[in-house]
């Protein structure tokens, strides 16, 4: 999880860097150290407090990377890029750990079983925080891209959206579910929108592991 959002994290930072802003890259965020990334909460609480209680699933994120759109180059494309960058580098991870499952049988039993399943959980985590970061759902890196491909007019209304931030998101993901299951109805809709790309993607990398 560290190494994950860590690095989707740097990611962005360096894309935004390479296309003109070097914001992140001023404040040292274009880093491997996950050090430069935490967020108290968003890294260690919430996810830590998920983890314990038995959750089915993980949350969390980090310290947002600082971007200043108006100094890219092209402000409109390049922020497609720069939202984009971060997922991408989850699919990296992803591809990299299911290549890497071909190596386990090299280590000693005692070894094998778990690092075996480390990297499947790798793919696993990877995969679902690339396509949940991609879900157009301000601020989600997937509304960046949105925004960058609506006509200016629906850009600008759909921008208005992004007041809200991280209260729209966490709405989504915890109290639609739990007024849900009081009123009887499924409103999962993090899951209903995540879980057909998640299976596809998984299908796809699957193969790499050499694995039946």
């Amino acid at each position: 999880m560290l190494l994950a959002i860590t690095l989707h994290e740097a990611a962005h930072g360096f894309v935004a860097w390479r296309l003109g802003d070097d914001t992140a890259y001023r404040l040292g965020r274009v880093s491997a150290n996950p050090l430069r990334h935490i967020d108290p909460i968003g890294t260690v609480l919430i996810p830590g407090m998920l983890f314990l209680s038995g959750s089915p699933f993980l949350f969390g994120y980090a310290k947002p990377v600082p971007v200043q759109f108006r100094n890219l180059r092209n402000p409109r494309r390049d922020s497609m890029f720069v939202a984009a960058a971060g997922p991408a580098a989850n699919l990296l991870i992803a591809v990299l750990s299911a290549i890497l499952v071909n190596a386990v049988v090299a280590l000693p039993q005692q070894a094998y079983d778990w690092t075996e399943g480390t990297l499947q959980r790798s793919m696993l985590l990877n995969i679902s925080l690339a396509v949940f970061n991609l879900l157009p759902i301000p601020p989600l890196d997937g509304s960046r891209v949105l925004l960058g491909l609506l006509p200016k007019g629906l850009a600008e209304v759909y921008a208005h959206l992004f007041r809200y931030g991280l209260l729209l998101v966490l709405g989504i993901i915890f109290i639609l579910p739990l007024v849900g299951r009081n009123l009887g109805i499924d409103l999962d809709i993090i899951g209903w929108m995540m879980h057909h790309p998640v299976q596809y993607l998984w299908d796809l990398m699957w193969p790499l592991t050499g694995l039946d």
